[in-house]
Formats: C-alpha cells, sequence, structure tokens
C-alpha cells in the first residue's frame, strides 16, 4: 500500500501534539498541515491503535486555536446548517459524499482495517457530526475536496496562514 503525501511525524512534532491535546498522542503516522509557524495542526493517525483498537479519523484538528474555533462553530449550532446543505443543494451533497471516498482511499492507502470498512469521520457521506474532523481533512486534503470542512474552516476565523500558537510558557504568539 502507499502512503498519502504528509510529512511523517518527528518525535518534537508528537511531544507538539501531546501538549496540544493535553495527553500523550496515540499512533501518529504523520503532520498532514501546519501553522504558519510550523506546528502540528492536523495529525494523522494510524487506522489501528497499536492496542489493536480500529480508529476511523485519520485526519484530525490538534491546534489549541483552531479547535476553539471549530468548537464555537459546534456551540452555535452550525452544524445543523450544514446538515440542511447536504438536503437542499444537491452538489455540495455530491462532493461531500466524493470527500468521504478520498478520506476512506487515503486512510485504506495505509492499512486495510476490515471493522471500519466504509467509515470515514465526521458524519460522511450523509451527515455533519464533528467538524474538527472535517477542517481536519480540509487542512489535509487541501481546498475544494471537503466542502462543509471548508465551510466550517472559512467561516470559523482561525486560519493555518496567521499563527496563533501558545508557547509552553501560555503566552500567546501572533506572527
Amino acid at each position: 500500500m502507499t502512503t498519502p503525501p504528509f510529512e511523517p511525524a518527528s518525535d518534537a512534532d508528537i511531544a507538539t501534539v501531546s501538549e496540544q491535546l493535553g495527553r500523550p498522542a496515540r499512533d501518529v503516522i504523520g503532520i498532514p498541515a501546519r501553522c504558519a509557524c510550523g506546528a502540528p495542526t492536523v495529525v494523522a493517525t494510524q487506522p489501528r491503535l497499536g492496542n489493536g483498537t480500529p480508529f476511523p479519523t485519520l485526519y484530525y484538528l490538534t491546534h489549541p486555536a483552531a479547535t476553539a474555533a471549530v468548537s464555537r462553530l459546534e456551540a452555535d449550532g452550525t452544524m445543523a446548517g450544514y446538515a440542511s446543505l447536504l438536503d437542499e443543494d444537491p452538489a455540495i451533497a455530491s462532493a461531500y459524499r466524493a470527500a468521504h471516498l478520498a478520506y476512506l482511499s487515503d486512510r485504506e492507502s495505509i492499512a486495510f482495517v476490515p471493522e471500519i470498512h466504509g467509515i470515514s469521520a465526521g458524519g460522511m457521506p450523509n451527515r455533519v457530526k464533528c467538524l474538527h474532523a472535517l477542517v481536519g481533512h480540509a487542512l489535509a486534503a487541501g481546498p475544494g475536496v471537503n466542502p462543509i470542512g471548508d465551510r466550517a474552516l472559512a467561516e470559523s476565523g482561525w486560519s493555518p496562514e496567521r499563527c496563533e500558537c501558545r508557547p509552553a510558557s501560555g503566552s500567546t504568539a501572533a506572527h
């Protein structure tokens, strides 16, 4: 199997992601998206964790400022509007189904895990369930692949082009 085009995670990346998550990072295989300063923004995780658990979420948003911005969208009820788009706009629904297939292809290029075959993340292809996973996919895959992830990223007010990382000291750095 081939590997999707993302950088392998370094020991420093794993340490940063662990700090971002507030717990040890598990089974990280790559960093598909970074902040303007180079800090990990999206992590790629093995489709089967080291303990044997199937893990369908290949791409996940870890950057604290990004996760906070996306959490605000979820708290504001934005997901219901995105879900309505899937019912009302056939072009968006079709693009979302294509995003689901692209996600599955990326994950299965790493490993085929029968227990999660056909299951992607974020509710794809028919629901909107987790904007963190959808924005993570949008950042990893690039613009135009995941229409809901792209919308959520645009509406979140956060951008990987503007650093909002928090150094270990807790002060905010803006570059």
